[in-house]
Formats: structure tokens, C-alpha cells, sequence
């Protein structure tokens, strides 16, 4: 029998320590231990990265969230899916989803004082500068948004920001004026897609008035996807939806299948649940049944 001095048995009381140590450990769960549902780094796609190919995105305004996490259902089918919750300025994200925060501004001076002056909500992840054919949108943006465009994911990207850029078709009412084509067809014949996809991380179609007719709305979608990928392979591209575009009311099936009929070009859908206000005068009442309806049959 080998026989051990003061020094040896110190040691071998040491090792017994730790290994006693590091079983209680694992038995505890703390060396693997995930971190809760509602951390922030719980999120589907690490933070400094883009989010992930090959799963549904989902990009919904602060109040659609609000609205579909309450089916319990729709919830859990967006927990495990990459979402960009849009919150207007000065409003604060759900505390109660976690979801990649992300601010909208329709003029480029509205986004450039928000980011300089450092009113975004705490853990901002993207800006995301919506131009359109309205009063919201300085005229000059209107006649050039591309270069406000790049002047905005620019000042994004100075403040390590994703930048988002969602082009609405009515733009053609002034960057095409006199074409008797269909709005949506100007859009791609100005290969706005394309030229806006060249400086943005993620291009969101505004599509939605298409989604009463699925082939019209792949048709546009898959075009102008093609466009923006063939400047910038490793953008984003969204498509939009809506549970209430101006005019005949749609039901929940339409919009599945504009899903069905696109899913094969696009990375995730902006999935809108608008009422009436001032930057959608024309809606009708707000419906989020017909969302909720929709994730149903997609997730």
C-alpha cells in the first residue's frame, strides 16, 4: 500500500471537493442551464446577427402583437419564429414579447433626429423608414427616395442599426407619372426594388392591395424579390399583408393564400392589422380575427 503524507492528503481532499462540487452542479442544472423565456437573449437570432434563413419572419406594428399574443396559440407559434415588433416613436415595445424592437419613421429628417438625439426605446434593434405618397413624407422624399433612402441607412448604420426601407407602391403616382400600367407593375418597371434594396439589411414589399388576387400579388412579389436579391444576395425581403386594405372587405383565406402562393421567394411577411387614423383614413375597422385566422392555418 502506497502511503501518503500531509501535502498528498490536502490535495486528494481538495479533488474529492470538487468533483462532489461540480456533481452538485449538474444535478442543479447550473452548468447548461438555459436562460429564461423572457430574457433578451432568449431572442430566435443572436443580436449582432441577421435573422435566420429558411425561417417566417414576422414584422407586426406594437398594437397587432398586442392583439395576436393574446390567442394563446398564436403565441406560442410566434415565439418560435423571428418577429420585428415596429413601435412608432416615443412609444415603448410589449414588455411582455420578446421581439427585435424596431422604430418606423416616414421622413428622413423624423429618423434622423430620433437616432442622433437618442430618442430610440431602449434596445432598439432596426429603424425602419417607410416613404409614401402622403403628407407624411416630405415631397422631395417623394420625388427621390432612394437618395433619402441611403442618406437614412447611412445614419442606421453609423449607430449600429439594421436598416429597414418599405417603398409604397403609390410612390409610382409620382415617380411615374402619365403610365397607364398597373401600379404595381410601374413599381417594377422603376426597379425601385432593386435600387433600394442596393443600400438596405431588409426590404419590405407593401403588396398588400394585391392580396385579393394571389397570382397578381406572387407575380409582383417574386419579381421584385428577384430584383432586390440580384443588387444585394444578402438582403431580407418581406412581403406585406393586411387583415384591412381599402375596399371590399378580405377574409382570413386570402391571405393564406397569398402566403401559400409567395412563400417560396420572400423571408417573412409584415402582417398588418390597421383601423381607421390618420395614416389610414380609409381603412375599415380593425380586424384582427382575420389575422389571427391566418397564423392559424400558417404556423
Amino acid at each position: 500500500m502506497t502511503r501518503h503524507g500531509p501535502a498528498d492528503r490536502t490535495i486528494c481532499r481538495a479533488r474529492a471537493a470538487a468533483m462532489v462540487a461540480a456533481v452538485a452542479c449538474v444535478l442543479a442544472g447550473c452548468m447548461s442551464q438555459a436562460p429564461p423565456a423572457s430574457s433578451p437573449s432568449s431572442r430566435p437570432w443572436p443580436a449582432e446577427s441577421p435573422p435566420p434563413r429558411g425561417r417566417v419572419i414576422w414584422m407586426l406594428t406594437r398594437a397587432a402583437l398586442a392583439d395576436l399574443i393574446a390567442e394563446p396559440a398564436i403565441r406560442s407559434g410566434l415565439d418560435g419564429s423571428p418577429v420585428y415588433e415596429i413601435v412608432p416613436p416615443g412609444q415603448e415595445p410589449l414588455a411582455e414579447f420578446d421581439a427585435a424592437v424596431t422604430v418606423t419613421f416616414p421622413s428622413l429628417a423624423a429618423l434622423s433626429h430620433a437616432v442622433t438625439a437618442g430618442r430610440l426605446p431602449a434596445g432598439t434593434r432596426a429603424v425602419l423608414y417607410d416613404p409614401e405618397t402622403w403628407s407624411f413624407t416630405p415631397a422631395a422624399e417623394q420625388r427621390d427616395p432612394v437618395q433619402a433612402a441611403t442618406r437614412a441607412a447611412g445614419l442606421a448604420r453609423a449607430h449600429g442599426l439594421q436598416f429597414i426601407v418599405a417603398p409604397a407602391l403609390n410612390l409610382t403616382s409620382v415617380l411615374a407619372r402619365g403610365s397607364a400600367a398597373p401600379r404595381w407593375q410601374q413599381f417594377l418597371d422603376l426597379h425601385l426594388a432593386a435600387r433600394m434594396a442596393k443600400v438596405a439589411d431588409m426590404i419590405e414589399l407593401q403588396a398588400q392591395s394585391l392580396e385579393r388576387d394571389s397570382g397578381t400579388y406572387a407575380t409582383f412579389v417574386r419579381e421584385a424579390a428577384a430584383q432586390a436579391r440580384a443588387v444585394n444576395p444578402g438582403v431580407t425581403v418581406l412581403a406585406g399583408l393586411s387583415t384591412n386594405p381599402p375596399g371590399a372587405l378580405v377574409g382570413s383565406d386570402q391571405l393564406v393564400s397569398a402566403i401559400e402562393a409567395s412563400r417560396a421567394s420572400v423571408d417573412g411577411y409584415w402582417l398588418n392589422i390597421p383601423g381607421p387614423s390618420s395614416r389610414c383614413p380609409t381603412c375599415n375597422q380593425k380586424r384582427p380575427d382575420v389575422g389571427i385566422e391566418a397564423l392559424r392555418a400558417v404556423l
